[in-house]
């Protein structure tokens, strides 16, 4: 009889110690899994990106286009031509409209890419329209590589922090910045209110999660 209570007694602790590692195991997997959840959650937005419709930088666009496609949010891409725009590494997009048509109360959110091509074919007025508009609006702008210079030379610079591209043998950028009233900051990514600017297509990843982040 002894015995068989012994038994009995290492029984219930089996049981109740399996139920509770059961329960403490099905609690961890729910902790875990509900900030995946909530970063899963659609935004329903609409960003326009803007790039030069030959040799545009593909990393520049397409990575930031693929983290807010993945977030749900609407991409349309803008140009200086309609048509099949080509990128410096031989991507391809088809161009939904003109910078002169973008209209940011559209959209919540603007996208300078950089590019070898981007000044030739995007440092100009209708580019310095919309980059002022779109700060108006109260949207958000952004500009990534040598696309922070258009920024600058449309006066939307000025009294703020941001980055652009340069190298060791070219400064005029960061010249061009300054010369606009921008604080130059040598980092890969820069903030300032509803601006955000990145200094090249290493920065392409952490360029489209800060808009991401700003957007929610």
């Amino acid at each position: 009889m002894k015995k068989f209570l012994i038994f009995l007694l290492i029984v219930v602790i089996f049981i109740v110690g399996g139920w509770w590692l059961w329960q403490s195991l099905k609690f961890e997997k729910e902790t875990k899994t509900k900030p995946l959840m909530a970063e899963n959650i659609q935004i329903n937005k609409k960003i326009a990106m803007v790039i030069a419709f030959k040799d545009f930088r593909d990393e520049e666009y397409f990575r930031p286009k693929e983290i807010l496609e993945g977030a749900g949010i609407e991409v349309k891409t803008a140009s200086d031509q309609k048509g099949k725009a080509i990128g410096a590494d031989g991507g391809e997009v088809t161009v939904d409209l003109l910078v002169s048509e973008v209209n940011p109360a559209e959209f919540d959110g603007v996208v300078f890419v950089g590019g070898p091509g981007c000044l030739k074919h995007l440092d100009n007025e209708d580019s310095y329209r919309l980059a002022k508009q779109t700060l108006s609006e109260g949207k958000i702008l952004a500009a990534i590589c040598i696309s922070p210079v258009i920024l600058a030379k449309a006066g939307v610079l000025e009294g703020k922090k941001a980055t652009v591209w340069s190298s060791p043998l070219e400064k005029k950028p960061i010249e061009t910045l300054k010369e606009n009233g921008a604080t130059y900051q040598e980092e890969n990514v820069v903030t300032d209110e509803n601006i955000i600017t990145a200094n090249g297509p290493a920065a392409a990843q952490e360029f489209g999660q800060t808009i991401l982040k700003l957007l929610k």
